[in-house]
């Protein structure tokens, strides 16, 4: 059926942005519900939406809630009366919605979101930060980073066919970072509906929907009874996510599509006969890969690995990876006031993969690029130095912020 629908259709190319690729993926996936409230960097996404709307080109039912909270509330009920629903929300709009975002899990609701990162406020910041959606990350959110806009797209398609999938049925938000992602534009292909169609089925929530002639109890009070149970129902389910549905997803998505992304849950860059590596999530990749092409030159063997998907987490993936290089090195785009080493929460999740690990490489951990600040080629030399150093033997601190004024 793919061959057939690949010669009958084919792709089509617009300059759009990673906010604007969120829409059009709700377009192309056929979304029910979408619901609004602007905060930045994530209004563009409903202001495109809107645009989408007006012209005819997407019916959904588009509410604008009158806050955040409101908003993810309404979808989540939406979700389980059997809608397809979208919803997002930035830095402290996200924080707002909490009881919301808590809570949506346990209901075994299969809402998809995106999250342009943001700074959490105060002091007030519209620049990337990766806090706000890393405070879902133990609550049974699947999150997943995109580092571009056709990988934007392409991810939000996946997130649906892997969220409500029977398997799993929990949400997934899609981290993208604010103003480098959200509002660049670039040459994005844009699949025809036919694809889409084949690739992502009709949400069916079977007997667990809401509806008169199927009464059934939503959020019911549990207390000792039964939470512990329901709890491990989750991890059940998201340890269905990782060993099987998202890799099913991305092989029929390559099939369809005829676009592979090789390692469902992260990338690697020039890692074939690297010495050390970096490890990072999102944007930061074009600084990071720029500074790479230029230190191979000068014969230095540094590669990089782009963690996708960050819950479920890829740990034993990632140890095996990391395993081969003397020393790897982990940038960070947040941080974790107190944890271990006082390190970002990905070094801090990369130290605990390796620890049973056959072969554990010393790890380097930065913190870089807060608020928005630019993480430059410099910055990422220097980062690759005290890697280095660390793979020859010289202890390195576990931890180091890059670009602190002094």
């Amino acid at each position: 059926m793919a061959k057939v629908i690949e010669k009958a259709q084919q792709e089509k190319e617009s300059l759009i942005s990673g906010s604007e690729a969120i829409a059009v993926a709700c377009k192309l996936a056929d979304v029910d519900v979408i619901t609004a409230y602007p905060i930045r960097p994530y209004d563009t996404v409903m202001q495109y939406v809107a645009k989408l709307v007006a012209n005819g080109e997407l019916d959904c039912e588009y509410i604008v809630a009158e806050s955040e909270h409101s908003q993810f509330e309404i979808v989540k009920h939406a979700s389980a009366a059997g809608a397809r629903v979208f919803c997002g929300s930035s830095g402290v709009g996200w924080m707002y919605a909490f009881e919301a975002l808590t809570v949506t899990p346990a209901l075994r609701i299969p809402m998809v979101a995106m999250v342009g990162n943001r700074a959490l406020d105060d002091p007030g910041a519209f620049g990337v930060e990766h806090n706000d959606a890393l405070a879902v990350r133990d609550l049974g959110w699947q999150l997943v980073w995109v580092d571009n806009a056709q990988e934007a797209l392409d991810t939000a398609l996946i997130a649906y066919r892997v969220a409500e999938d029977r398997r799993v049925f929990l949400p997934c938000a899609i981290a993208c970072d604010g103003a480098f992602l959200t509002h660049s534009q670039s040459m994005v292909k844009i699949p025809p509906q036919e694809w889409v169609d084949a690739f992502l089925p009709p949400y069916n929530r079977g007997d667990l929907l809401l509806h008169p002639d199927n009464p059934i109890t939503v959020a019911p009070q549990v207390n000792e009874d039964w939470l512990m149970e329901l709890r491990k129902h989750n991890d059940e389910a998201m340890k269905r996510s990782k060993t099987a549905v998202i890799p099913e997803a991305y092989r029929d998505f390559e099939r369809i599509f005829n676009r592979a992304y090789g390692n469902p849950f992260f990338e690697e860059y020039q890692t074939e006969d690297a010495d050390v590596v970096l490890v990072g999530m999102g944007t930061l990749s074009m600084p990071v890969k720029v500074a790479i092409r230029q230190m191979r030159k000068e014969g230095k063997k540094v590669g990089f690995v782009r963690v996708r998907w960050f819950r479920p987490f890829p740990a034993e993936e990632l140890a095996q990876t990391l395993g081969r290089f003397k020393a790897v090195g982990v940038i960070d785009r947040d941080y974790s006031f107190g944890s271990p080493h006082m390190s970002g929460v990905l070094a801090t999740e990369i130290r605990a993969s390796l620890y049973p690990a056959a072969t554990r490489p010393p790890v380097v951990g930065f913190i870089c690029g807060l608020g928005g600040r630019e993480v430059t080629v410099p910055d990422v030399r220097r980062m690759s130095d005290m890697v280095f150093k660390a793979a020859a033997g010289q202890a390195q601190p576990p931890v180091t912020w890059i670009g602190i004024r002094e």
